[in-house]
This record gives structure tokens, C-alpha cells and sequence, in this order.
């Protein structure tokens, strides 16, 4: 069926769906600093680069608005307060909003647009509903890190990158502080997880 854009539940939902972006992105940033300030730097990274890519999402919903330039659209919807000093509870519930935005909420969406005749907003909602289910991935995966103490550890040899200057290391830790720029042991990732790959030297 077709049905006319500006009375349509396509546009509320993409309405929905900034916000939600928007505010994933504010809170993120919030746990960002949270993590600053408790020395986990390499978590500080992780919630920051996700609240870029919730930015850009934020920003494609909108654009399919623009259309409507001018105007006011008033939506109704639920959105969480995560608040907390707990760097773990952080992560959990990041997690479970993003899989919850990766199914229902935007396959919902997605199957709305659809039906109404928008499969450009369809595919949006279908592509980042995708992106959605890798942040919440990655979310679990630093949670299980760091609630079973092992951010930091291996039971393995590893390399480790520092995320400030980029030195890399092998051991079963992370070093207390980097050997190079002197940069406490938070900034440190493992190196299978940290950013861009690579076929990096590793030194023992």
C-alpha cells in the first residue's frame, strides 16, 4: 500500500528512532567519561567510538525527514536511564539496548516502512538494525572481560596495543604502563580486538 509520507507511521518511527540515536549517543559519551575517569581508557575508546556511529545513524534517520524541514513531529516512545557508577552495568545495559533496537524495534520499523510504500527508510532501518546486533556484540564481549577480570589478563600470550601511542607487546598482561609513552595499563587493548588490524612487529 501507498500512503502519504507526512501522515504516515514511517515518519513517527523515523522520529522515534533519532531520538533514540541521539540519546544512545549523549549516553554513551556520559559512560565515556565514566570510564575516564575510573582509568579503563581502552572502554572510554569503545564507548566513544560507538557514540560516533550512533551519531551517524542518528543523522540518516533525519535526513529522511527533510522533506518535512520546518515542521514539528510529535512521537511518543520510551527510552532507558542508565545510570551508574558500575562500568559492567554500563556495558550490560548498552547491550540489551542495542540488541532490543536490533530486533523488535527497528525490524519492526523496517517491515512498517515497507508495507507503506518506503523501501529507501526500509533499507535504513534493515541495515543499521545489523549494526546494531555488532555493537551489542562488542558490548558483551568487554562486559565478559571485564567482569571475569581478564581486560587486562590472558590465559594465553597475546599481543597488547597501546591505544595512545600504538606500541605493541606480547605477554599474558597488559604492561602496568607502556614502555614507550609511559601511559597507565588502561590504554591498553588486545591486540586481535583493537582498531584497523594490522601485521604489527610484536615485542617480547
Amino acid at each position: 500500500m501507498s500512503v502519504d509520507f507526512k501522515s504516515s507511521e514511517t515518519l513517527k518511527n523515523l522520529m522515534r528512532a533519532f531520538a533514540g540515536e541521539s540519546q544512545a549517543r549523549n549516553r554513551y559519551t556520559f559512560a565515556a567519561s565514566l570510564c575516564q575517569k575510573q582509568k579503563l581508557h581502552v572502554l572510554e575508546a569503545v564507548f566513544q567510538f560507538t557514540a560516533s556511529q550512533e551519531k551517524e545513524h542518528a543523522e540518516i534517520f533525519y535526513n529522511h525527514m527533510k522533506e518535512l524541514a520546518g515542521e514539528t513531529i510529535s512521537i511518543d516512545g520510551s527510552y532507558p536511564v542508565d545510570i551508574t557508577n558500575d562500568v559492567v552495568q554500563l556495558l550490560r545495559r548498552a547491550q540489551h539496548n542495542e540488541y532490543e533496537e536490533f530486533d523488535p524495534v527497528y525490524k519492526a520499523f523496517a517491515d512498517t516502512a515497507r508495507e507503506e510504500g518506503f523501501p529507501k527508510v526500509a533499507a535504513s532501518f534493515q541495515q543499521i538494525a545489523g549494526i546494531e546486533q555488532s555493537h551489542g556484540n562488542r558490548f558483551d564481549q568487554f562486559a565478559d572481560l571485564l567482569e571475569s577480570g581478564k581486560l587486562f589478563v590472558s590465559d594465553t600470550k597475546c599481543g597488547w596495543m597501546c591505544l595512545n601511542c600504538g606500541h605493541i607487546q606480547e605477554g599474558l598482561q597488559a604492561p602496568k604502563s607502556c614502555p614507550v609513552c609511559g601511559h597507565d595499563q588502561g590504554f591498553f587493548i588486545r591486540l586481535e580486538m583493537a582498531p584497523y588490524g594490522g601485521a604489527p612487529v610484536l615485542l617480547h
